[in-house]
């Protein structure tokens, strides 16, 4: 992601490592040719590893210089879209010795190109063709590679029922096959695929919601075609409709699943679940995100039968009541990653989680019943947490002024009894700097946290905070009582910090940004947008070397000149988002000298948005505004 890599570069590069370079990322990096990457191949002649990801300027002469390197084993070219299959032949000829090739992306790349990989490369483990216009006639070649363990077709429409079945070749090796989003490919397809493989392992067969509006269907059929895998430990069917055929044929595998992933899929309820895990008690990851069918039932079964689970993964599961997490945290001890995000969990429960000492990753996104009691549990007994979440929604801050707006100034009884009591409510079970504080101080591996939209969140908090040395993410926005002076604790403390989103923090100034600029040498994603920063303490920011990403949006003293005169100075930006009223104001050289050198400008015409919502509390009370008395 370096912004500008050029053939000089890659010229010093080779010239000063020669034969002892073996790896080399220069994905997101741009302005090298195929005359670079020929130095660089020519004269590192011990490279094993590149990748060249999203180098969309390479075409077929890069592709010819890629072959200069006899000894690659590891290539990554996705989203190469200018390469074709001449190119594609050309790697294949020259490195011979490749073991794992990603062509994820390459639109120009067809049944011809991964014949030739296919032919040639005959030590590739791991295959990456999705989205390619390929067919079953590329496929038979494939097949017959003796080591492939690893392979990828995930949204090759070209692939039919009718292809698959004139295949005369099987891979024995096979271990991992992912056919996410082939639209065209049924049990019949997938069985005439893996028949005759030995050592399946992992299936994914996951449909995004935007393929199509007929989602797939996991019946008996489809299910059967795994019977004969007494390997498989993975099955991954995300955005498929489940029936109740496939859950029973499932359950019937004779097979040690590990890992069931069932996210977004519908028509799974308790019945199936309950039924599912109840065969499979050597879970060890689930995930049913998004299955809102789901009751207290399931999640009772699921922790009463497969107490060795280590991740649970159940964001807005919204018919689960508090009563189930509970069970969670007594039955499943190696507990390791819990995402909670839009659920009933409330402080009871997080207490029984609290019991899970192995926890490492827990998300508690909009979970509107905890509060610090819940949390100050968590932070003293979970001290492996590396990842918190307790995002709260931007209309609940907002709630808060517009139902005491309400209250003050509407004339119906029915309007001032509702308001009070949801204020009462959001005010009850606000997270406060007295929950982060056990956090901060009983977690010290912590390497993210997200705490946006706390309105009672302070400078505390940030100090609390600051104690976790190895913080690498901090999101604060619309965090309303933090200031610079919390922010520059996090500065001094927080010195491994790359990532920060403090957008909307009103009271953030500049005496917040030179802190930054002094001690977070290592930031390289900010979000300044609505902050009270000026053009001095974006000019002090530039000072961070290794910044590359800024959103500056809404900054009302920011001025032409400041942005200019940050922006020239800001020498690794690969990325900035502002507001497009600047597009005029700034001098075109400027944006020319930028563009040049690796940045890519974002222009947003986007409005200020205001804190307090005029329609929330209306939204809150669940009233169209012509209900409102």
């Amino acid at each position: 992601m370096c912004p500008r890599v050029d053939d000089n570069t890659l010229n010093v590069i080779s010239s000063t490592w020669k034969a002892t370079l073996q790896s080399i990322n220069l994905s997101r990096s741009r302005f090298f040719t195929n005359a670079g990457l020929s130095s660089l191949f020519v004269n590192c002649s011990g490279l094993v590893e590149v990748d060249l990801c999203n180098a969309t300027q390479l075409t077929d002469l890069a592709a010819s210089a890629i072959a200069e390197a006899k000894n690659l084993e590891r290539l990554s070219l996705a989203r190469c879209k200018s390469i074709t299959d001449m190119g594609i032949g050309c790697i294949a000829v020259g490195c011979r010795k490749l073991r794992s090739l990603c062509l994820k992306w390459c639109l120009r790349v067809g049944d011809l190109g991964v014949e030739l990989i296919a032919l040639k490369c005959k030590q590739i483990r791991s295959l990456d063709l999705s989205y390619l216009p390929i067919t079953e006639k590329s496929l038979n070649s494939v097949l017959q590679l003796q080591y492939l363990e690893d392979l990828v077709l995930e949204g090759c429409h070209g692939i039919d029922d009718d292809g698959l079945s004139t295949l005369d070749q099987s891979c024995k090796s096979l271990k991992m096959l992912n056919l996410s989003n082939c639209q065209n490919v049924t049990h019949t397809g997938l069985s005439s695929l893996i028949n005759g493989t030995e050592q399946l392992q992992q299936i994914i067969l996951a449909y995004g919601s935007s393929v199509s509006p007929k989602l797939p269907k996991v019946t008996s059929d489809l299910v059967k075609c795994l019977n004969a895998y007494s390997k498989l430990q993975s099955i991954k069917l995300d955005g498929c409709t489940v029936t109740w055929s496939g859950i029973k044929a499932m359950a019937s595998l004779n097979a040690p699943v590990k890992e069931l992933s069932l996210s977004k899929c519908l028509g799974l309820t308790d019945d199936g679940l309950s039924f599912l895990v109840q065969s499979h008690k050597d879970l060890r990851k689930l995930d049913i995100t998004c299955c809102r069918k789901i009751t207290y039932t399931s999640i009772d079964i699921i922790t009463n039968s497969c107490t060795s689970v280590t991740s649970l993964r159940m964001e807005s599961c919204s018919l689960v009541p508090k009563e189930a997490f509970v069970l969670i945290g007594a039955r499943c001890s190696f507990l390791e990653e819990l995402d909670a995000t839009d659920n009933e969990i409330d402080d009871e429960g997080l207490k029984s989680i609290s019991r899970c000492s192995k926890l490492s990753i827990l998300k508690l996104g909009i979970c509107s019943n905890i509060s610090d009691e819940g949390l100050a549990k968590v932070g003293s007994s979970c001290s492996m947490l590396k990842e918190v979440d307790l995002y709260s929604t931007p209309l609940a801050s907002t709630l808060i002024m517009t139902e005491i707006l309400l209250v003050q100034t509407t004339k119906c009884s029915y309007c001032q009894a509702e308001g009070s009591e949801g204020l009462k409510n959001i005010r009850s079970v606000a997270i406060s700097d007295a929950g982060i504080a056990a956090i901060g101080e009983g977690c010290p591996a912590l390497e993210m946290i997200n705490i946006a939209y706390n309105d009672k969140i302070t400078d505390n908090s940030l100090i609390s905070l600051s104690k976790c040395r190895l913080l690498k993410a901090l999101e604060i926005r619309g965090c309303l009582g933090v200031s610079s002076i919390g922010l520059s604790a996090i500065a001094v403390g927080c010195k491994q910090l790359t990532v920060l989103d403090i957008k909307k923090c009103f009271n953030i100034n500049d005496n917040g940004m030179l802190p930054l600029a002094q001690f977070s040498q290592n930031l390289k994603q900010i979000n300044l947008s609505y902050c009270s920063v000026t053009d001095v303490g974006l000019v002090a920011l530039a000072s961070i070397s290794r910044l590359q990403n800024m959103t500056i949006l809404h900054l009302a003293g920011l001025t032409p000149n400041g942005l200019a005169a940050a922006l020239l100075a800001c020498r690794a930006l690969t990325k900035v988002k502002l507001h497009a009223s600047f597009r005029p104001l700034l001098p075109q050289s400027i944006l020319g000298y930028m563009e040049a050198h690796g940045c890519i400008f974002h222009w947003r015409d986007k409005a200020f948005q205001k804190e307090m919502d005029p329609k929330g509390w209306k939204l809150h009370f669940g009233r169209s505004s012509s209900e409102v008395p």
